[in-house]
């Protein structure tokens, strides 16, 4: 094989690597809805399945999957206070997140979810 071609050919094999890489990254960063669901048993100990606000404690089905990563992000970074919800979303992987994220924004509650709600003192959930 001449040089010309052999670089042609390792130019197309890494071209068709590199979108195989990009396709299976968003195909991740999509979540795995069915493993969500299998998940969400911890969450939904006092979240709401059914999307009501209950005591305190903010409704999480129906929110937008990008902002339910955001927010358990935040959970992580301690950005966000809440020490229950530190500890909890610590111990999911960044898959296992975008998992349940498409779990909780693929059911429909009888109320809308929000993101920025406050605790009676005012910090934010």
């Amino acid at each position: 094989m001449s040089g010309s071609r052999a670089g042609r050919c390792a130019a197309i094999a890494a071209l068709g690597m590199s979108l195989m890489a990009v396709s299976n990254t968003r195909v991740m960063a999509a979540g795995d809805r069915a493993l969500g669901e299998y998940l969400s048993s911890e969450c939904v100990a006092c979240h709401q399945v059914t999307g009501q606000h209950a005591g305190g404690i903010p409704p999480i089905v129906g929110l937008p999957e990008d902002s339910f990563i955001q927010m358990i992000d935040e959970y992580r970074k301690k950005t966000r206070a809440n020490p229950i919800m530190q500890t909890i979303a610590g111990k999911f992987s960044n898959d296992e997140i975008a998992a349940l994220a498409a779990y909780f924004g693929s059911l429909k509650g009888s109320s809308p979810a929000r993101t920025n709600t406050q605790t009676p003192r005012g910090r934010r959930q």
